[in-house]
């Protein structure tokens, strides 16, 4: 059995070379292009000014990827709205869409499950399962896309990939991902619109710095030294501590874009003052701020500073002229932080 093709992963011009093949005019790429990305269709049978004979010919030739929604849950204080989303060989992630005063945002996996090992992390626990397709993020953007049309609220403005996966380990697939939901017949939306997080893997942060596209780079920091840092993430064994301030370094002189430095504020283990010194030592003169996160409650034993800790730690980086903010929680009251529902959902299905 041929397999069929994975249309929408296709770029505009992959589109136009499968219609060709198809025998059909390449015009009917931006129409296919534009009911699968602008407006969300999950069935040929829904891109009614294409003719009956395309349509039942893409049904025999490729297949639009859709994500089946699990479970969705509403934060009633701040709006925040989680979704678990089925994929079609049966593996579970998480999207999550955040309002905010400057527009709606989509937080999206890159992978099911993910092996980097944080110690505070919940979707790494079971490891990683499999790489997410392009089509399968543009999905989940599309999922959220859907909802906001329901409610009237607008469309997706900005995505940020933080969900579950460490998206520079499925980096060509993340690239694409990138690409397509910025044309303009689609998502449109703008490159300095996306934010990427990874944990640190160097050789791909310095790769993406020359792809020339005006993404914003989120390091997970966590610890402003190695002995730390690789207490709380395995991967800097890998990738001592200046070797990742250096590509980070290189990112901002290459792309004229200020690189955020993420480091959750764990009780007792990461925020004192004086680590918060040493931070502001390592980061001095590079184009960066630090974005201070109170850590969301994840199962794993681990709690997050108190406030009074917080605001010491974010005055001792003002003090030293680093530019930094406090992430405002949302999204607590619905296990918002990374991996939770799909954790729960798997333990469920093990029982």
């Amino acid at each position: 059995m041929v397999e069929r093709a994975d249309i929408k992963s296709m770029s505009p011009e992959e589109l136009r070379a499968f219609m060709r093949r198809l025998g059909e005019p390449e015009y009917r790429a931006g129409q296919v292009f534009r009911w699968l990305h602008s407006r969300g269709v999950t069935s040929f049978a829904a891109m009614t000014d294409l003719p009956k004979g395309l349509r039942a010919r893409l049904e025999q030739e490729a297949v639009i990827t859709e994500l089946q929604v699990l479970e969705r849950h509403v934060d009633p204080g701040d709006g925040t709205v989680k979704f678990l989303l089925s994929l079609a060989d049966g593996e579970a992630v998480e999207a999550v869409l955040l309002r905010y005063r400057h527009g709606n945002a989509v937080c999206v996996s890159t992978q099911a499950g993910c092996r980097m090992g944080c110690v505070f992390c919940a979707s790494t626990v079971g490891g990683v399962a499999r790489n997410l397709t392009a089509g399968e993020m543009v999905e989940e953007v599309l999922v959220a896309q859907r909802h906001l049309w329901g409610q009237a609220r607008g469309r997706v403005s900005h995505v940020v990939l933080m969900g579950i996966g460490e998206p520079l380990e499925n980096y060509d697939n993340v690239l694409r991902f990138i690409r397509l939901i910025h044309e303009p017949s689609g998502l449109g939306i703008s490159y300095r619109h996306v934010t990427l997080s990874t944990c640190g893997l160097v050789p791909e942060i310095r790769r993406l710095a020359g792809e020339g596209l005006p993404i914003t780079l989120a390091v997970s920091l966590h610890a402003p030294n190695d002995e730390l840092r690789t207490r709380l993430l395995p991967v800097a064994r890998r990738y001592p501590i200046q070797e990742l301030i250096a590509a980070s370094s290189e990112y901002a002189e290459r792309t004229g874009r200020r690189v955020t430095f993420e480091y959750a504020l764990i009780d007792g283990v990461n925020d004192i003052p004086e680590l918060a010194r040493e931070l502001a030592r390592l980061l001095r003169g590079l184009l960066c701020h630090v974005n201070l996160i109170p850590l969301n409650p994840s199962g794993r034993g681990l709690r997050g500073s108190p406030p009074g800790r917080v605001r010491a730690f974010k005055e001792v980086l003002e003090r030293f002229g680093v530019p930094v903010t406090v992430r405002r929680e949302l999204g607590a009251g619905i296990e918002a932080a990374c991996g939770q529902l799909r954790r729960r959902a798997a333990s469920r299905s093990h029982m």
